[in-house]
């Protein structure tokens, strides 16, 4: 297994079990369940390799990511109600996910050849996807889009680390280490202390 093929799989993982548990919230069967899950875990890979012209698609040419995603979704279904607050539960977890999936969007542009700014939208949508997607299917508020959450910000930052700490040489590991480092940084200071970006409030109007 390759680097880029763990961190794809640790993304995996995690982007699962947060699916599951919002499967959990929105009261779905054990089918609903894996269909979510799966959804999540894949999506922003998927969408990132059509885009970039990658063939196969990452789990069609090794399925053990849905494999893992279908897993993860039958063992949160059964134990999800240990869970004491899941939707804390999932805002972390996403956060986790978020770092490790962005950093992998990274390494695989990069390994293709591709530019900078190729790399940093491919780490964004790789991120983020997934996560929309599920809470979309899912009748949720996307945490991607509420406002000024630090979330492809986040995303844009930490491909932005990893680009830099390559740039400057750092060998092996580390360029995707600075990027989940980063990422998962300012994603826990948006949900910890509430750091945020300007958010847009109409004026109000004129008498």
């Amino acid at each position: 297994m390759t680097l880029v093929q763990a961190f794809d799989l640790a993304a995996v993982l995690v982007f699962a079990v947060t699916g599951a548990l919002v499967a959990a919230r929105a009261l779905l069967d054990v089918v609903g369940f894996v269909f979510v899950a799966c959804l999540t875990a894949v999506g922003g890979g998927t969408v990132r390799d059509l885009m970039l012209g990658r063939e196969p698609v990452f789990w069609i040419a090794e399925p053990a990511p849905v494999a893992v995603a279908a897993s993860v979704a039958c063992v949160v279904f059964f134990t999800h109600h240990l869970i004491a607050s899941r939707l804390t539960a999932i805002v972390w977890l996403d956060a986790v996910a978020l770092s490790v999936a962005v950093a992998a969007g990274v390494a695989v542009a990069d390994g293709l050849g591709h530019p900078v700014w190729v790399q940093l939208v491919m780490g964004i949508v790789t991120g983020c996807v997934g996560g929309l997607m599920r809470d979309v299917v899912c009748n949720e508020v996307p945490l991607v889009l509420k406002a000024g959450e630090l979330y492809v910000t986040a995303a844009l930052a930490g491909g932005a680390a990893a680009v830099l700490a390559r740039e400057a040489g750092a060998p092996g590991l580390w360029p995707l280490a600075a990027c989940a480092g980063v990422t998962f940084l300012l994603r826990a200071g948006s949900i910890r202390f509430g750091w945020r970006l300007p958010a847009f409030r109409p004026r109000p109007p004129r008498a």
